[in-house]
């Protein structure tokens, strides 16, 4: 297994890629130990020196911040934060984006301005390399103050309490800590703040919608070009010409791909009874381009966020100073993710168009996409699922960024609602995946009522090597099977690698 070592160095996307993978390890560089064990030594003598009231370190938290703490109690001050801001609700977090906020967790501490001790930093490193996952739920964060809820849960196991997964298994953190020898963290002054403080539970989520939101882009255009094909539809307007008169990036893109895929079709070059296509087939390149746009935006501001330090109060040892201010605040994130949201239900809006548009009846195919209707229903269901799934991502791209609930008794009067967003986000990823697999499905089962024409050589390949998971639909059968099939076909082939 390859070994990933955490530094100052700025990640790069081929660098989540890899720990998504699950193929990695994690090694803290002696570069990020000087930096974290300086600001801890800064941070302990400040205590000790001190008598003004510093934020969360030695007063109580959000509204309770006039609360002064006695330096005996400090340890038991962190410990309690922990334990009374776990109380998540909902679905269980999965595994993937756990693993992403361990170690989006780490990278964030290692800068050196926390106040962490190593030892916490490297026992999550520990959790992440024994694929160790703590039990995290998806509801409780705001999206300000950090993630608090969801990351309370993470740091449950680091003083001995929650639960975690190991190995498709279920262990008490007291259990799990016997298993591997650890023992449970003594959390200092400052820490509890800092492993609650951060905005990782949203990076994670937004890390991973965004990795699957590359690969649905690329099947989107891929699909949508086989669609183009079998509905009989013209080139003309993927040609360069007609955008390099708007030459937005994502739409020049886009077209220029799916000519690119389209070329050496005989379908597509063969004489056309009409002179023009609908707008879900004609406007790909406008449509997906501006998906595409929307992607590369969304993907800086997380670059940016997982190369940052979202807790607080900020410790700056070399100047001196410890600030309290709101990195912990998830807007930019929010906005982001509600964008997200949106660009990708309108992949899954046009493709559910392209589907009904194939089984319509229209250009000489059959109604539903069956040789003898009637007795079958073909393809005509599908489309209702496609058209179900399109409405729920309607719904689920009304963006959580613009409402805003009081909390902590008025201290924390604004939020983001950030967490809210990602895991909007995150089911209308899974969503997108059941809509594609539908428009595939329908496409390829068009392309045997085109035959013996065929299409380009790279599109052949894709429905020959799907008909090995999802076979033609002669008489009617379970489709869920096969929309399933087509799911994970998408999901895990090398297709748009």
């Amino acid at each position: 297994m390859a070994s990933h070592s955490i530094t100052d160095r700025q990640l790069s996307f081929d660098d989540l890629k890899r720990v998504f993978s699950g193929e990695i390890s994690l090694l803290l560089s002696e570069e990020s130990k000087r930096k974290i064990q300086r600001c801890r030594e800064y941070l302990d003598i400040k205590v000790k020196s001190t008598s003004n009231p510093i934020y969360g370190i030695n007063t109580g938290f959000g509204s309770l911040y006039n609360r002064n703490i006695s330096n005996d109690q400090l340890e038991k001050l962190q410990e309690n934060l922990v334990k009374s801001h776990a109380c998540g609700t909902g679905a269980e977090v999965p595994p993937e984006i756990v693993r992403l906020m361990l170690f989006l967790k780490v990278q964030s501490l290692a800068y050196g301005y926390s106040g962490v001790q190593v030892q916490t930093v490297q026992r999550l490193i520990d959790m992440f390399n024994q694929h160790v996952y703590p039990t995290i739920f998806e509801m409780g964060s705001l999206g300000a103050s950090g993630d608090l809820a969801p990351l309370a849960h993470l740091s449950l196991p680091l003083i001995g309490e929650g639960e975690v997964a190991h190995e498709g298994k279920k262990y008490s953190s007291k259990d799990i800590n016997k298993k591997f020898s650890w023992e449970a963290i003594h959390l200092e002054a400052k820490e509890g703040l800092a492993l609650l403080n951060g905005t990782q539970f949203m990076s994670a989520y937004g890390t991973w919608c965004i990795l699957h939101a590359k690969r649905l882009l690329k099947l989107s255009n891929l699909i949508g070009a086989l669609s183009l094909d079998v509905f009989d539809g013209r080139i003309e307007p993927f040609l360069s010409l007609v955008h390099d008169i708007r030459p937005h990036k994502g739409q020049k893109q886009v077209a220029a791909d799916i000519a690119k895929t389209l070329e050496g079709s005989e379908m597509i070059r063969q004489p056309k009874k009409h002179v023009q296509d609908p707008y879900s087939f004609r406007c790909i390149p406008q449509v997906h381009g501006a998906s595409s746009d929307a992607i590369d935006y969304v993907t800086n501001v997380f670059l940016t966020e997982v190369n940052s330090v979202t807790d607080n109060p900020n410790v700056f040892p070399e100047e001196d100073t410890i600030i309290s201010a709101g990195n912990f605040h998830g807007q930019p994130l929010a906005l982001a993710l509600d964008f997200l949201t949106i660009a990708l239900s309108e992949l899954g809006n046009i493709s559910e168009r392209r589907t009904y548009q194939l089984v319509s009846g229209s250009r000489e195919l059959p109604n539903y996409l069956v040789a003898n209707p009637g007795i079958n229903s073909g393809l005509m269901i599908p489309q209702y699922t496609a058209a179900s799934l399109v409405s729920q991502n309607k719904q689920l791209a009304y963006p959580a960024s613009v409402d805003s609930i009081v909390s902590s008794n008025g201290q924390e009067d604004h939020v983001s609602m950030g967490a809210n967003a990602a895991t909007k986000a995150y089911r209308v990823v899974n969503n997108l995946y059941s809509i594609l697999a539908i428009e595939l499905i329908t496409a390829a089962q068009a392309l045997n009522f085109r035959r013996p024409m065929k299409t380009s050589g790279p599109l052949e390949k894709l429905v020959h090597t799907f008909r090995s998971v999802v076979p033609f639909i002669e008489d009617d059968r379970i489709l869920h099977d096969d929309m399933l099939r087509a799911e994970k076909f998408l999901k895990n082939s090398d297709l748009v690698e």
